[in-house]
Formats: structure tokens, C-alpha cells, sequence
């Protein structure tokens, strides 16, 4: 066989080799790209995104989108070849499987977990819009999870309402973590609480449950990476009692990124007019109930996605503002905003026309 044959028969065999090691080679890495949007004010799946009951409501019109990112599955095993084309698609984005799925995470965990920050985000989102229109919302402390395994475990579940702790009134979550470690591992500790289910049957008949029950729980000592101290196994956090109802219909989705736009769809349809003039707006991020909005992940993604869509302008949280700028998708407008109070303003300018004094993101932020 003439050599120049040899060595290009050689070199091809070593190409078709590099191709197979790549396709089945597994790499530890996940892909992120552009999913859904969807417009809180319309609908999905045949049925309103927000159906608010017991208040006045009025027409809307435009969009306050929602976006999302679509990921790999934590099982799901990248092989060299699909990581590389990953890495030169424009719309995708390569990262390390850890970054979605820290400490072994299963799909179960991260679904469950998931579930449980946009259904908290929901939460917010429902008392930042409300508390932007003066409407008074009841908050109250209620046991968030209890750890298995614990001193709580089977005598607080969560939902239970916490009025107090060795008598003082607690009135936010942090002041039963700072009343609980005032004691010594092995003291005990009372709770004052209105079970979770007199909560809920009171709360149905648009009442306030009063009858309480005082439970004693003996504490242990905390083995995390904290300073050891006296703990009884829960987590604490806010919920609340809003004066007519307020649901969010929205499946198959999870994380807290949507609490910015769900909290500003409520308010156009509980406001006279329309929030957008009829344009187009997208945007993101955490709100927590006092309007402040957060950071999330997948900025690029969401930016796409919003454009690809249709968006004009895309709300950005103003911690996102730099890595969103560094490749902003033609025609769409990032607008920067630190609370709900900024977004309802540059809403305002973009309804009038009014959009040269945007707060607009740069890639300083």
C-alpha cells in the first residue's frame, strides 16, 4: 500500500476513533437554552394565568411575560460531541453538572425543591403587589419544614402558625431561632401555636383562628458547621392571609424567577388601564414581599427566549444587568430594576413613549 495511502487510511481511522470516544465518552456537564415564556396577563392552557375572585378586576392589554430555561436532566449524561456543539451554539449554554445540581441532587430533589421556591414566589409576589396598592395583607409565622428525625418531628408540622415561644410573641421567623437558642441542649422549650389545620379551616370560612395549644420540646444540640447550640429540628418562615383570592395557574413550572412578573400582572388587573400601552415587556427575577427584586440564573437564556418571542423590553434585575448586556439579542431593551416601584415606573415611560431616561443595563451593570 503506497505510504500517502496508509497515512490518510491511518488518519481517518483515528478521526472515526476520536468521533466514537466522543459520542460515548460522558462529560459532567448540563446545557441550558431558552424555554417557554408565558404572558401573565393571557392565558395558558386554555385557562387565565392570574383569576383573582372577591375584588374588582379590569381589562389588560400587551404582555408581562414571564421566561424560562429549559435544562438537562440530572440524569442525563453529555457526551464530548454534544458538549463541544453546546459550546459554539449561540443560543445554548454549556456548565458544569454541579452547577445545576450541587451535592448529587437528584431530579426528584431539584422538581421538589423547584416546586417549593415558585410556589414561595408566588407568595411574594401575591403581598409586594398588593402591599404597592395599600391593600393590607395578614402575615403570620408558621413552621416551614420540619427535619426528620428531629424533636419536632410529629409534634410541629409544617403549616403550624407559631404565636409564641416560652410565652413572647414571636413576630417574624427569626425570633423563634433566637428564642429557641437561649436555651441549653437538653432544656425544654414551649411552643404556642394554632395547629395547621384549624389555620386552614379558619382561613376558608374567611375567619381568624384564636384557640391555641402550647407543646413542650425537649431541644438537642446542632451538629452543622454553625457553632453548636440548642436547636429543635424546624424551619421557620412567613405566610400570609390575603383579603379575596388571588391564583396563579401556571404547570410545569419552578424556581422563583417569576415573582417580579406574576407581582406586576396582578397589579394591572387590580389597577384601571393598562400597565404596558399594548407593548410587548418580558422580564425576571425574585421579589420578596417587600417589592425588592433578586437575581436568578440563566439571564442569557431568558433574554433569547423573551426576544424570540416577540419582546421590545425585557425587565432585568439590576444584579443581572452586567452579564445580560454582554449579549443582548437585537431589538429588545433591557430596562434595569432594583424594586417593584422601578419596574412600575419604566412601565409607565414605556406606555407614553416616554423611554429615553430608561434605566438601561450596561455590561458595568
Amino acid at each position: 500500500m503506497p505510504r500517502r495511502t496508509a497515512t490518510m487510511l491511518a488518519s481517518t481511522l483515528m478521526l472515526i476513533a476520536l468521533l466514537c470516544a466522543g459520542v460515548f465518552i460522558p462529560v459532567p456537564y448540563s446545557e441550558m437554552s431558552p424555554g417557554p415564556t408565558v404572558n401573565t396577563l393571557g392565558e395558558h392552557d386554555g385557562e387565565p394565568v392570574l383569576q383573582i375572585s372577591g375584588r374588582k378586576t379590569y381589562a389588560t392589554s400587551g404582555h408581562l411575560n414571564m421566561t424560562t430555561v429549559r435544562v438537562t436532566s440530572a440524569d442525563y449524561k453529555m457526551n464530548l460531541v454534544e458538549a463541544v456543539y453546546g459550546w459554539l451554539a449561540h443560543d445554548n449554554k454549556v456548565v458544569p453538572h454541579d452547577t445545576l445540581y450541587p451535592d448529587g441532587k437528584t431530579e426528584e430533589q431539584s422538581t421538589q425543591e423547584n416546586a417549593e421556591e415558585f410556589s414561595q414566589s408566588q407568595e411574594s409576589a401575591k403581598v409586594a403587589a398588593l402591599k404597592e396598592l395599600d391593600i393590607p395583607v395578614k402575615s403570620f409565622v408558621i413552621v416551614a419544614t420540619v427535619a426528620k428525625d428531629s424533636p419536632s418531628e410529629g409534634v410541629l408540622h409544617a403549616g403550624d402558625v407559631i404565636k409564641a415561644v416560652d410565652g413572647t410573641a414571636v413576630k417574624q421567623p427569626t425570633d423563634v431561632a433566637d428564642l429557641v437558642t437561649k436555651h441549653k441542649p437538653g432544656e425544654k422549650v414551649t411552643f404556642t401555636i394554632v395547629p395547621a389545620k384549624e389555620q386552614a379551616a379558619a382561613e376558608k370560612e374567611n375567619k381568624t383562628a384564636t384557640e391555641t395549644q402550647d407543646v413542650t420540646i425537649t431541644t438537642k444540640e446542632s451538629h452543622d458547621e454553625l457553632p453548636k447550640r440548642a436547636i429543635v429540628g424546624i424551619t421557620a418562615g412567613t405566610d400570609h392571609t390575603f383579603p379575596f383570592t388571588i391564583d396563579i395557574k401556571l404547570a410545569d413550572v419552578g424556581g422563583p424567577s417569576a415573582g417580579l412578573m406574576f407581582s406586576l400582572g396582578i397589579y394591572d388587573k387590580l389597577t384601571p388601564g393598562s400597565l404596558t400601552g399594548g407593548k410587548f415587556v418580558a422580564g425576571t427575577g425574585t421579589i420578596d414581599d417587600e417589592g425588592k427584586v433578586g437575581p436568578i440564573g440563566g439571564i442569557e437564556m431568558k433574554t433569547v427566549g423573551a426576544r424570540d418571542k416577540g419582546a421590545q423590553y425585557f425587565l432585568t434585575p439590576a444584579e443581572n444587568c452586567a452579564s445580560a448586556a454582554k449579549d443582548t439579542p437585537g431589538g429588545l431593551t433591557l430596562v434595569k430594576v432594583h424594586t417593584i416601584e422601578d419596574a412600575l415606573g419604566a412601565l409607565k415611560d414605556i406606555r407614553t413613549g416616554d423611554t429615553a431616561d430608561l434605566p438601561k443595563c450596561t455590561t458595568k451593570g
